[in-house]
């Protein structure tokens, strides 16, 4: 049976070999190690069976605003199910479980750079339809996206939505 939890400091190793494995590279475990040790306030989560960590999803402080008006919420990146344990419904579970984590904790927003068949059955919609431009160039539109949790704190922040600088040093 798959139980979600926090991730404790001894999943780091497991955490790095499962986006190691779901990703074909060490990019993305680059990211989430290099997170790890200089971001307070990351919201990462595991899944389990047994003892065995066999999905990881990372939140991470994002900002959205035009420089005068700018508000905090949250990215979603990155997300990984072992190649074995995909399609099992634990990345599903784990997004739910990060998402219902994060709108309790007052979090007005929460992006994601994904599939645009996969997060909008979560509440992400695209970023656009908000006022929200992603940081990189060449993104499409349909795959920047935001989940919304206080429509009021996000209307005087339109404008470009940042990641943390990690993001581009660590890939």
């Amino acid at each position: 049976m798959i139980a979600i939890r926090k991730e404790q400091a001894d999943d780091a190793p497991a955490i790095r070999k499962l986006n190691g494995s779901a990703f074909d590279g060490p990019a993305e475990a680059n990211v989430v190690d290099t997170l790890r040790r200089t971001c307070d306030g990351l919201v990462s989560l595991v899944a389990v069976d047994g003892d065995e960590v066999v999905g990881h999803i990372l939140f991470s402080p994002a900002t959205a605003g035009n420089g005068n008006d700018t508000i905090q919420g949250m990215g979603l990146a990155p997300m990984a199910v072992l190649p074995n344990r995909q399609r099992e419904g634990i990345g599903s579970a784990l997004i739910e479980h990060g998402l219902a984590l994060l709108r309790e904790q007052g979090c007005p927003f929460v992006i994601v750079l994904g599939h645009a068949e996969y997060y909008p059955r979560f509440g992400f919609e695209r970023a656009s339809h908000h006022g929200l431009n992603c940081e990189w160039d060449g993104v499409p539109d349909e795959v920047f996206m935001v989940a919304v949790f206080d429509e009021d704190a996000l209307k005087g922040a339109q404008g470009v939505v940042r990641y943390r600088v990690e993001f581009n040093t660590a890939m």
